[in-house]
């Protein structure tokens, strides 16, 4: 019996640029923050995130029948209210690798809001989920 291994990593990107820049642009026209004087945490914080994202993972079948691997990069927006929000896919592997990371983004908790200047603000956040199954999957040419 083949075993599935799911593997991820959490990691928030921020803008690049010099500090001048960031410190007049970091945020966008909507209102979203790239990055804040308080980022935005998980309850339990970066461990308890990855364990939420790694137990809610379901491989969808089709994936693994057809052997379907890769990272799949999800941006999302921490609200005011700690809720998240406008999740979308950045870099897909296959649709329905995409559609479970959009299901399981979308059903974390609330977070601790960010803030910026004593303020809860929006702030933008992506992570990429790695699927990858264990052993050589059985693959029908």
């Amino acid at each position: 019996m083949k075993t599935i291994k799911l593997m991820f990593l959490v990691v928030v990107l921020f803008s690049a640029g010099t500090w001048q820049v960031k410190a007049q642009e970091n945020k966008s026209k909507d209102g979203v923050y790239t990055e804040v004087e308080e980022m935005p945490e998980y309850p339990g914080g970066i461990n308890a995130l990855m364990s939420e994202i790694a137990s809610g993972i379901k491989y969808p079948d089709e994936a693994k029948k057809n052997g379907i691997q890769g990272k799949v990069f999800v941006s999302f927006v921490v609200d005011e209210q700690g809720k998240v929000t406008n999740a979308k896919i950045e870099r897909g592997v296959n649709p329905a690798l995409d559609a479970e990371s959009l299901r399981v983004v979308n059903g974390l908790k609330t977070w601790k809001t960010g803030k910026e200047k004593g303020e809860a603000v929006k702030v933008a956040y992506t992570i990429p989920i790695n699927y990858t199954l264990d052993g050589n999957p059985d693959k029908k040419e």
